[in-house]
């Protein structure tokens, strides 16, 4: 048994990062010392290093809690429930994507209209171009 601190040297997180967690009902210490602190087990280290590769690799912390559900009840879910979570979760990644390629061209085409000198903006084309998009 661990205390929450070495835990979070282990992790290379804070501690702030493990309360978050537990907060969210996705870490639970196994115990408490006499002095209250929270002691984690192997079992806690192995599962906190599960969440944040599942958040490294933009996982949600819903999503997360759901891997976690399946993870824990293999038995009673397929792997094509991973699968279906994975593959949304990469297109909401590739939408995101394209949707940020918009802003990319966009940014560079107001740009590439203004001149960028020191005068004053009261020509400026970007504020201009700005003022004439409809919402």
């Amino acid at each position: 048994m661990i205390k929450i601190g070495e835990l979070a040297n282990r992790l290379n997180v804070s501690t702030d990062t493990l309360r978050y967690y537990e907060a969210n009902d996705l870490l639970h210490p196994c115990a408490r010392s006499e002095g209250g602190y929270r002691l984690f087990d192997e079992q806690s280290e192995k599962q906190m290093r599960f969440i944040l590769r599942a958040k490294k690799v933009g996982f949600s912390l819903k999503e997360v809690q759901d891997l976690l559900k399946i993870k824990f009840e293999k038995h009673q879910h397929s792997c094509e429930e991973v699968k279906t979570l994975t593959l949304t979760k990469r297109d909401l990644v590739r939408a995101r994507i394209a949707e940020l390629q918009k802003f990319e061209q966009s940014l560079s085409t107001l740009a590439k209209q203004c001149c960028g000198g020191e005068e004053a903006a009261v020509s400026c084309s970007i504020l201009t171009a700005l003022e004439a998009i409809d919402e």
